[in-house]
C-alpha cells in the first residue's frame, strides 16, 4: 500500500528563475520546481513581455515540496542564502522589478514565517542593509514557457550558466550539502 504523501507550495522570487530552480531542484523533500511569473497585471504573460518590467510579474519558482521532509523556514534560509535580499529590483547585472526579492506567500503560516526569518536575519545584521523582500499575498502563477524549464539541467554550457549559475550552485553545495537529494 502507498503512503499518500501532503504537500504544500512555495512561490519565491530572487533573480532570475533559471538560478532558484537550479538550487531548489537539488534540496531533499522538494517534489517539483516550475519556472513562471507572478505578482502582475496582466494575464499568461510572456517572457518577452515580463523582461519590460512593465507587467509587474517577477520571475519566480513554484516550489512543491513535503514539508515533512523539508519546512517553508528550511527553504526560506536556502533562499535567502542564494541572493541579495537587499538589492531593489535586481540580483548582480540583472536588474528590474522582474527581478526582485518576494515572497509570496500561500497560508497565514507562511506569511508568518518569512516575516520572522527577515526579522531573524535583521537583528543578527548578516547583511549591512536591510533586507528588501516584499512578503505578498500570492494570487496565481503562470508557468513560463518550456524552453525555461530545467534550463540550467539543458544548457549548462551556456555562458550565463557557466558564469552566474555554477557558482551559485557551487556555494549552496557548501552550504547544504546535508539536505541536498542523493542522486
Amino acid at each position: 500500500m502507498t503512503q499518500e504523501v501532503h504537500t504544500e507550495v512555495a512561490t519565491l522570487g530572487g533573480g532570475c528563475f533559471w538560478c532558484l530552480e537550479a538550487v531548489f531542484d537539488k534540496l531533499k523533500g522538494v517534489l517539483h520546481v516550475e519556472s513562471g511569473y507572478a505578482g502582475g497585471t496582466i494575464p499568461n504573460p510572456t517572457y518577452k513581455q515580463v523582461c519590460t518590467g512593465m507587467t509587474g510579474h517577477a520571475e519566480v519558482v513554484q516550489i512543491t515540496f513535503d514539508p515533512t521532509v523539508i519546512t517553508f523556514r528550511e527553504l526560506l534560509e536556502v533562499f535567502f542564502d542564494i541572493h541579495d535580499p537587499t538589492t531593489l529590483n535586481r540580483q548582480g547585472a540583472d536588474v528590474g522589478t522582474q527581478y526582485r526579492s518576494v515572497i509570496f506567500y500561500h497560508s497565514d503560516a507562511q506569511k508568518a514565517t518569512a516575516e520572522a526569518v527577515i526579522a531573524e536575519l535583521e537583528a543578527a545584521r548578516v547583511w549591512k542593509s536591510p533586507i528588501v523582500t516584499e512578503v505578498t499575498p500570492f494570487d496565481v502563477f503562470y508557468e513560463a514557457e518550456d524552453y525555461h524549464q530545467q534550463y540550467y539541467e539543458q544548457n549548462q554550457q551556456q555562458p550565463y550558466c557557466r558564469a552566474v549559475i555554477a557558482p551559485k550552485l557551487a556555494k549552496f553545495t557548501q552550504h547544504f550539502v546535508t539536505r541536498l537529494k542523493v542522486d
